[in-house]
């Protein structure tokens, strides 16, 4: 993973939804991207929905978080509140504008603009990420 001056040090931890649609799936893609770019470090939301202590423990002591759904059934919110590990970021897939359908042919600029998006609500609700970390430097995009 290589760090550049859009990385908020690797320490964003991001939790995203794998569901059965295209938004679940554009949920965990712009994850694993965003993980690929080094702009925080995919982790696995079904452990804490397993309430496995490490993994609980982990979200809970993490200073910069971002829980990806898809649609608003919620589950990635529903687990982290089930767990007691407060949300510290939010982002809806649908609230983009993108439809949730069963068509798993995922369009590049829809996980464009959820990667945005996440670097964009990150910054809003944790205003200890560095500006950078949102692509506004020009560097990544």
């Amino acid at each position: 993973m290589s760090q550049d001056c859009c990385t908020p040090d690797g320490n964003v931890m991001i939790l995203a939804c794998s569901g059965g649609s295209n938004v679940g799936q554009l949920s965990n893609q712009a994850a694993v991207e965003l993980t690929r770019e080094g702009y925080g470090k995919m982790f696995c939301l079904a452990g804490m929905g397993g309430h496995l202590s490490g993994f609980v423990q982990s979200a809970k002591d993490i200073p910069q978080m971002v829980a990806i759904d898809g649609c608003s059934v919620g589950c990635a919110k529903a687990i982290l509140e089930h767990a007691a590990v407060p949300i510290r970021s939010y982002l809806l897939v649908t609230d983009l504008g993108i439809e949730k359908d069963h068509n798993l042919d995922l369009k590049k600029e829809d996980i464009q603009k959820v990667k945005e998006a996440v670097r964009d609500v990150c910054t809003r609700d944790q205003p200890g990420l560095p500006k950078a970390a949102t692509g506004a430097c020009g560097c990544c995009g």
